[in-house]
């Protein structure tokens, strides 16, 4: 247990000090809301654009954490040969992804939490509905998309090609789902193509909680399903 916080601490440390993954992770998305809610307008249908953007906003973070950050630093270290090196102890591809994985949501999770402190400080930000479906939405779409980015990590040969891979998959899902543009404001085929993401099912469940809607159990199972199909091949696809 020892060993595996200490890991988890390196990590950490490691991605704070990363320029570049701190700024998109902390200060890119707090950016990013203030520039959406210079207007104040409200979305049509009347719901401030605070509590529309914060909570989609926060699966924004995520997917950078897991889909961008998490898979180039697990290639970057197959890039360095570290990998090669861990492969003389007893660690396991499950016991480095569950470190990296918990080093990355501490980070999405500190990326969060500025959001919801700019929005309440700032903007009058509402307190969620339903908290409970709001914190499980947010460990569901941790879990799915860190599955998506363990698969990346897992074969890809270099950090550099990650990072473009991570965000291929990244940019797309994020303006589509409905983390970056509220659904109120899309047509009606692109969020009949938005719903199809991986992303989708995040961002609808953490709004419908914020907001206090029911939860949809359909959406629940597949960010389960998802994470363990893509977590499964990515430990069974694992390169060091």
């Amino acid at each position: 247990m020892k060993g595996i916080t200490q890991v988890i601490a390196v990590e950490l440390k490691l991605i704070i000090r990363d320029p570049m993954s701190a700024f998109f992770a902390l200060a890119f998305p707090t950016i990013m809301i203030w520039v959406k809610l210079r207007s104040g307008k409200p979305l049509p249908g009347g719901l401030p654009s605070v509590d529309a953007n914060v909570p989609m906003l926060s699966i924004f973070v995520i997917g950078l954490a897991t889909l961008v950050i998490l898979p180039a630093t697990l290639a970057q270290y197959r890039e360095r040969r570290v990998l090669k090196r861990l492969l003389a102890t007893p660690a396991s591809p499950g016991m480095l992804f569950g470190a990296q994985w918990i080093a990355h949501m501490l980070m999405a999770l500190l990326g969060t939490a500025l959001l919801i402190a700019i929005g309440a400080i700032g903007y009058d930000l509402s307190a969620p509905a339903n908290p409970g479906i709001v914190v499980l939405a947010w460990v569901l779409g941790a879990l799915s998309l860190s599955g998506i980015g363990f698969l990346l990590g897992a074969v890809v040969p270099s950090g550099r090609t990650a990072t473009v891979l991570g965000l291929s998959v990244f940019f797309p899902m994020v303006f589509i789902s409905g983390a970056v543009i509220p659904r109120e404001s899309m047509s009606g085929s692109m969020r009949a193509i938005g719903d199809m993401l991986p992303m989708a099912p995040a961002v609808q469940t953490i709004r419908n909680g914020w907001e206090g809607h029911a939860a949809s159990p359909v959406a629940m199972l597949v960010m389960v399903g998802i994470c363990l199909v893509t977590a499964g091949i990515a430990v069974k696809a694992f390169r060091w």
